[in-house]
């Protein structure tokens, strides 16, 4: 088994971080890098998702929990900085202190640059090490036009959100659902969609788009997310629900520090969970990237050193015979490159 670059300390790509709010200014470091990508929410109220990123600039705002085109906040992520990144006083990102946070950060490939592998002309920012990329373009309202992603492998699981276009869903597509097609900001069953992805598969170069207004609107402005599975560090899959409190195990190669989970195969909740706000077994507190509720609670699953194990029987996560995808972040790898097992919570 053999990690290079890094990936014994998935830390130095991923990481999350826990805070209060204080109502004014404040920078949260401890993240370990400085974040390409940050995405952030409210624990215990009700303000919804603040996702922002390098490529777009740390003033651009746009909203898991919504359809609307991207907004101008200048005070929710003020700067990303060497070991995090700075606050203003948005109630979004630092309400007063009676408010709770988590803000779950990647590294992409820093300052952007030029993608001329697709049909589209895009701006990347890659990290071909730890499988992840920020990927903005300009549609052209072509189907089947391409986009350069900038990494070294076919993606697994890629989210676009239009940015200048109004009521346009998040789209996703995943490796386990083939050319279906999901809705991060809705409960949607992944189904048939042949104008968002041009029912195609992604390549290790490009990814495909329709005409669909969610994706490819001639002159709107996208962003996508685009990861693919790093032994020891990340993983895109699928699993069985088996209907049993002793659940599916779903093994992913390390211990896990971040889950999302969605049933692939009806309309439930997409599901998020992360070993800072749950720091020992049973793993239960939830956020919904398509709400803007606060953390709620229910025995979910636990994390061990080599996957995760449901421990309920309900229909958003484990209900028998449904089809589940999840995607899945490392605390560490189940044995590192020097032969040193993780150890179990």
């Amino acid at each position: 088994m053999s990690y290079t670059n890094g990936l014994d300390d998935p830390t130095l790509y991923f990481n999350t971080k826990l805070y209060t709010g204080n109502g004014s200014t404040q920078s949260i470091t401890g993240v370990g890098f400085q974040p390409d990508w940050t995405w952030i929410k409210e624990r215990n109220g009700s303000s919804g998702h603040v996702l922002i990123d390098s490529v777009r600039g740390v003033d651009k705002v746009i909203r898991s929990n919504q359809d609307g085109a991207e907004s101008t906040d200048d005070d929710c992520i003020t700067s990303f900085d060497t070991d995090g990144y700075s606050l203003g006083d948005d109630i979004k990102t630092n309400e007063s202190a009676s408010f709770t946070y988590v803000g779950w950060s990647w590294l992409a490939g820093g300052t952007a640059s030029s993608n001329t592998d697709g049909s589209i002309t895009s701006t990347v920012s890659a990290n071909t090490t730890s499988g992840f990329s920020i990927v903005s373009y300009t549609g052209n309202g072509t189907a089947g036009a391409t986009v350069g992603h900038g990494l070294s492998s076919v993606p697994e699981f890629i989210l676009v959100k239009g940015r200048s276009v109004a009521s346009t869903n998040w789209k996703a597509q995943h490796v386990s659902t083939g050319t279906n097609v999901g809705v991060l900001n809705a409960n949607n069953a992944f189904a048939s969609d042949s104008t968002t992805f041009n029912n195609t598969l992604p390549t290790s170069s490009v990814f495909t788009i329709g005409t669909e207004s969610s994706t490819n609107t001639n002159s709107g402005t996208y962003i996508a997310y685009c990861f693919h599975s790093v032994k020891g560090f990340s993983k895109f899959g699928s699993y069985t629900g088996n209907g049993s409190t002793d659940g599916t195990f779903i093994y992913t190669g390390f211990k896990p520090a971040f889950v999302i989970t969605k049933c692939s195969s009806n309309a439930e909740n997409w599901d998020m969970f992360d070993n800072k706000r749950n720091t020992f077994n049973v793993v239960d507190k939830i956020l919904k990237p398509s709400a803007s509720n606060g953390e709620s609670t229910f025995t979910t699953m636990d994390f061990v050193s080599n996957g995760f194990k449901h421990r309920n029987s309900d229909a958003e996560f484990n209900l028998s015979g449904r089809t589940y995808i999840y995607m899945a972040f490392a605390e560490n790898p189940f044995v590192t490159s020097t032969g040193i097992p993780t150890t179990a919570r």
